[in-house]
Formats: structure tokens, sequence, C-alpha cells
């Protein structure tokens, strides 16, 4: 079905990420205003913490506990409710560039990509890891050669695990061991002209793709149809989305404009946009 474009339902951040449906609210790292927010179906947004180094993915433990990525310092952060924001891994040893996005699964394991390299530094690409930091802080590599890992789902029997490689234009799926491990690299689906960076799952297997490149958020079916295109208004990048909403049907899409010298500056505008879906959300996050 043709969708509208979908409308600004909170504007006057910097760079907006990282969008999650938790406990009734939306949750998101605006990034290079260094925190963590909500946004209540009422629209009133609340500052939940301070990320010095940039926070980026977010995911949450069975307590309720808020995990962050920590981007510059490439650390997994636990916001404790009396002790605040610490340190669960310092997975320096294992990156290249700035900590990313993640997923958190059932059992509180968190999959973290990064950049790889110095992208707002201008340096040359490199292939990267996707690694696991489990509830203990015990940090495994559990994949390697990617390209700019990024946005990243769980279907909602935990047995697979697919992330949006942003500079190879493409999903990538691995199968989910009990013990959290990946096995069986596949190409989830080949996107062509678009640029994959947050990802969101919905009930019928296909999987929402804020493209920044092409200024659009597309729903792609496994093999790489594209089912459903969602346009942002022109001058916006799609980076982000969430499905979330009473009944999870409700596209949240984070948009900003400007290069990543304005981001770096400060200077770029950010919005969360929302545009009502015909399929619910699964899986995670």
């Amino acid at each position: 079905m043709p969708y509208p474009v979908p409308a600004v339902v909170l504007d006057g951040l910097n760079f907006p990420e990282g969008p999650r449906w938790h406990d009734g609210r939306l949750w998101f790292s605006d990034m290079h205003a260094r925190r963590v927010m909500t946004l209540d179906p009422g629209g009133q947004t609340s500052v939940i913490c301070e990320v010095p180094e940039k926070p980026s993915g977010l995911g949450f433990l069975e307590d309720g506990r808020l995990l962050v990525v920590s981007m510059a310092d490439h650390r997994l952060m636990v916001l404790d409710r009396d002790l605040g924001l610490r340190e669960v891994a310092d997975i320096t040893p294992y990156v290249g560039g700035d900590a990313n996005d993640m997923v958190v699964d059932a059992e509180g394991r968190a999959y973290i990509g990064n950049f790889g390299f110095d992208f707002a530094g201008g340096e040359e690409f490199k292939t990267t890891t996707l690694v696991r930091v489990d509830p203990n802080g015990q940090v495994t590599v559990v994949a390697e050669d990617l390209a700019f890992p990024n946005g990243t789902v769980i279907t909602p029997d935990g047995k697979t695990l697919v992330v949006a490689e942003t500079f190879a234009r493409k999903l990538t799926a691995f199968d989910v061991a009990e013990d959290g491990s990946l096995s069986g690299r596949r190409v989830w689906a080949d996107l062509g002209p678009a640029t994959p960076d947050g990802i969101c799952l919905d009930e019928e297997g296909a999987i929402w793709v804020a493209s920044p490149t092409t200024g659009q958020c597309i729903r792609v079916r496994e093999g790489g149809e594209v089912a459903d295109r969602i346009g942002i208004e022109e001058g916006r990048q799609a980076y982000a989305c969430i499905l979330g909403g009473e009944d999870r049907r409700t596209l949240y899409i984070c948009t900003s404009e400007g290069d990543e010298a304005d981001r770096q500056a400060g200077r770029s505008r950010g919005w969360i946009e929302e545009v009502r879906v015909e399929v619910a959300g699964a899986g995670l996050p």
C-alpha cells in the first residue's frame, strides 16, 4: 500500500539514533547531544542519562535496566538505579573506530557493531568485527570481515540474527546457537542502491531498513524483494527505525539533516517521525 510522508512527532534534536520501544515509551540516543531520551505517547520527553562519549545502541536486561553503547571510548554501559552509568565491558581491543548499534537478546547478551575505521577523520575503509558481550562482561568476537556492521535484529525464536552491513549495502544473517555463538553466515538481502543503517523486524519476517543515502525507509523480504517504501522529506536522511506503539504498528523513524562535520560540531538538526504501517513489529529489539 502507498504510505504517507511520516509526520514529525519530536523536533529540536541533534542526531537521533538507536530507537527502541520499551515499557510504553520510545527510547533513543540523541547521539551528538550526548544523551539518552524517552518520548511518551503524550509527547512528553525525558532525559534518562548523559553519555559523555556519545550514546548509540540501546537495549534492556530482563530486570529492566538499560544497556547503552558508549561510542568513542568503545564501552558497554549499564544504567543502575542507584549507581548511575557504570561499565560492563571495554571492547576496545576488538574493534576499529567508534562502537555502534546493538541488539540485546533474551539472555542479556549484547551484540555490538563498530565502524571499523575513523569515519569522521577520513581514514580509509576497513572491515571489522561484531562482538558479543555476555552479562558477566566477557567479550567474544562472533563475526569478522563485516563492512560497517550497524543495525541488528534477532528473530522471535532467537535462532537468527540479521545485521546491516552499511558499506556493503546488504543484510547478512547468522544462525544463533544456544551459547550465543554465530554460524551459517549468508546474505539475507542485497539492497542495491540502499544503504542500511538502523533496522527492525515485523511479524511477517520482513525487515524495515532506514537508508540515509536514498532518503527513505524500505521494507525488505528475505532475498531482497522491496515490499514497501516510505519517503522522507527532501533534505533529510533516515538513519534508524523501530516498530512501536501499543500494537507495534507505528514505525518511528530517526531523521536528520546535515553532514558528519555538522553533526560533530553540533550544527545538525534531527527529528523523530512516525507513520502507521500494516504489519506489527516482532523480535528484538
